[in-house]
């Protein structure tokens, strides 16, 4: 008789990480009319008025707000256009990109 000896088989799992998010920044400027920013947000960001506009008054008062949360690569493109825009019509318009923590 033959002694067989197996081994048992291991399956090697990898764990795929959930990609890091970034927060999409306003940064108010004094330049800017506040429609303008309004409109962006929604058209860009797909808020609604109401919402759009809660978000320039808070960038207003605080200098700064965050407008949403979305992967590297949404967060860093949303924030391109959304400048972009604000660039092709004169205005100082910014949006930044930072990792959430």
């Amino acid at each position: 008789m033959i002694d067989a000896v197996t081994k048992p088989k291991t399956k090697v799992r990898t764990k795929t990480e959930r990609p890091r998010l970034h927060k999409v920044i306003l940064v108010n400027d004094d330049y800017t009319p506040r429609d303008f920013v309004v409109t962006i947000l929604k058209g860009e960001f797909r808020m609604t008025e109401d919402q759009a506009y809660k978000v320039m008054i808070t960038a207003h008062r605080l200098g700064v707000c965050v407008v949403a949360v979305f992967t590297k690569d949404v967060a860093e493109t949303k924030a391109t256009r959304a400048t972009d825009a604000g660039r092709a019509k004169g205005y100082p318009l910014l949006f930044t990109t930072e990792p959430e923590e």
